[in-house]
């Protein structure tokens, strides 16, 4: 099984278009189980799509509305697999667009939600937080894949570990007992011991970078980016996390300018179980 994670920073990226080829291309290529998309935008003046373009599409959250710029849409559209997929808005990003989660999944999706993990549900508020999840088959098991994009460890209204103590609930509320892996951005960086990273894996989420046989530097983020302002060092702020201690291939950073493409401010992590 292969997962990939990537905070896109859709619609403001130079070159767009062509970055979304790439990633497609891509993702194409590697032929991924799974895909975990963090700031994924629509413009909230564009037209909603006809049910017509919906055949594929679960929904975790009554009445969503997916607009014809939808990155995830867009992306979906040039990809080989026809991925069942879901999408849930959290927030106002960038004064403009509907800011989401969005899951794509090769096999069908049996069940799905989208539910707050932050105090604040104020949805013009970027600090405003959900978590996306789905249940699908792989491997003949049911598991669950749950997408996130967290607040930092010190922000003032909004912080981390609150953040954290809400995913647990939600956790247990769907997962219960079934295999299950959770991904994204969570902001908090691998290398500070006491705060969001420490939180996770003593809580006994699996980090499966270190789990992994064959793994790199793990680096997401190099420079400084929205959230990370004086950023002057190399981050591990995205993750995927198992609640099973199981055998990982390989986790290595893609999309990054290497064997890959550079088509966000955040490089993505591909794991393969």
């Amino acid at each position: 099984m292969r997962i990939l994670t990537l905070n896109t920073h859709s619609w403001i990226e130079e070159n767009q278009l062509e970055k979304i080829e790439q990633l497609a291309h891509f993702i194409n290529e590697h032929d991924f189980d799974v895909i975990a998309l963090q700031e994924v935008n629509q413009s909230m003046q564009e037209e909603a799509l006809p049910a017509s373009e919906m055949n594929y599409f679960f929904e975790a959250e009554e009445n969503t509305i997916v607009r014809a710029d939808n990155y995830a849409y867009v992306l979906r559209k040039q990809l080989q697999t026809e991925y069942y997929w879901t999408y849930i808005p959290v927030h106002v990003g960038f004064a403009k667009y509907d800011e989401g989660l969005a899951i794509l999944s090769k096999t069908p999706i049996k069940e799905a939600f989208g539910a707050y993990v932050s105090n604040m549900r104020d949805y013009t508020n970027f600090r405003t937080r959900k978590l996306l999840g789905i249940k699908t088959e792989n491997s003949g098991k049911d598991t669950w894949f749950v997408n996130g994009h967290y607040n930092w460890w010190h922000d003032e209204e909004e912080p981390f570990k609150p953040q954290w103590k809400y995913s647990l609930a939600v956790l247990d509320k769907y997962v219960g007992s079934l295999p299950a892996f959770i991904m994204g951005d969570f902001n908090n960086a691998a290398h500070i011991e006491g705060e969001g990273y420490s939180l996770v894996t003593e809580s006994g989420w699996h980090d499966c970078y270190e789990l992994a046989a064959q793994k790199d530097d793990g680096f997401t983020v190099v420079k400084a980016i929205a959230g990370w302002e004086d950023n002057k060092q190399k981050l591990r702020i995205d993750y995927v996390f198992s609640n099973q201690k199981i055998p990982v291939q390989s986790s290595k950073v893609v999309l990054n300018g290497t064997e890959s493409p550079v088509v966000s401010d955040h490089f993505g992590i591909a794991v393969e179980i």
